[in-house]
């Protein structure tokens, strides 16, 4: 059994990773506040263009926009997995990469040559252990998402799209379903399906107060306004999946700091008693061994 003075020396260790996992847990409770405001900041921008899309849509009537038309055979591809910078989030960055690289080798035996986009560290040495270059990354950006980030991203797989270097681009991300619970996604952006912003303009205007009106003029016409609002919406769904991720990366954060701090506590408690049973023991062995020298003196 292990001396006193290891035990001592490993309730120290252990009380010192709890201090470390404690605070990591508070500062991800912070930022998860932040990333709270910031996708209720984005929220009515995003609700406010779906909106305008299901009203031209149903305007125009079928549209033969070329981000709404859907290729018979798929022969190229784009994924985006957005990640995190750090670890020490539970399964939040292999659940996404495993997703993502397990759609990307489903494409390569049914010979589609699929490119990989990655937001976030983890997922560059995750694609790079696998011999996969991504055609794009982003670093740093995880925990505070930019519109610069979301519009490169959208550039290249709008053009991509725009001129049939890929047939499909999907998104791999994250949903911060509240600020504990994370719902792994995979969602195609492009092409785009009208029932999507549909759908999010029907929910959005469950809490919204309004509605457009089904008359609505548009000048200089509604195919005019759908080329403009288009590109815009495609990175209005990338931006709002950055800010979702970044929000879901401090939950599970937070909850992977939550069970190491707890399991630090219940191993404290345990080589407290140890140590307590270990010094009960060496003290119990001293006073035998006195009382066993005292009585040999007096048999003397």
């Amino acid at each position: 059994m292990a001396g006193l003075r290891d035990i001592k020396r490993r309730i120290n260790s252990v009380q010192s990773t709890e201090q470390i996992t404690h605070t990591m847990e508070m500062v991800a409770t912070a930022k998860i506040r932040h990333a709270t405001e910031r996708i209720a900041e984005a929220t009515p921008y995003s609700e406010a263009m779906a909106k305008t899309l299901a009203n031209v849509v149903e305007h125009i009537g079928n549209s033969d926009h070329p981000f709404f038309r859907v290729r018979p055979e798929k022969k190229t591809a784009i994924g985006i997995a957005i990640v995190s910078d750090r670890g020490l989030a539970g399964g939040f960055n292999s659940n996404v990469l495993r997703l993502a690289d397990k759609w990307r080798v489903a494409n390569e035996r049914e010979g589609i040559a699929t490119e990989i986009i990655v937001c976030g560290k983890k997922g560059i040495g995750f694609f790079h252990y696998r011999h996969v270059t991504p055609v794009m990354t982003f670093v740093d950006l995880s925990a505070d998402p930019t519109a610069a980030e979301a519009r490169e991203v959208a550039s290249y797989a709008r053009s991509a799209f725009e001129q049939e270097k890929a047939d499909e681009v999907v998104i791999f991300y994250n949903h911060a379903r509240n600020s504990a619970d994370q719902d792994l996604r995979q969602e195609t952006i492009l092409p785009v399906s009208p029932e999507s912003f549909k759908k999010e303009a029907e929910e959005g205007a469950e809490t919204a107060e309004g509605k457009f009106a089904s008359s609505s003029e548009f000048e200089p016409d509604a195919a005019t306004v759908l080329d403009h609002l288009l590109p815009a919406y495609v990175q209005t769904m990338v931006y709002h999946a950055l800010l979702d991720s970044a929000a879901a990366e401090q939950g599970a954060r937070r909850k992977a700091m939550k069970s190491a701090t707890d399991n630090a506590s219940d191993m404290i408690f345990t080589l407290n008693r140890m140590y307590n049973r270990v010094r009960q023991g060496a003290i119990t062995t001293e006073i035998t061994e006195i009382v066993g020298g005292a009585a040999a003196l007096e048999e003397e």
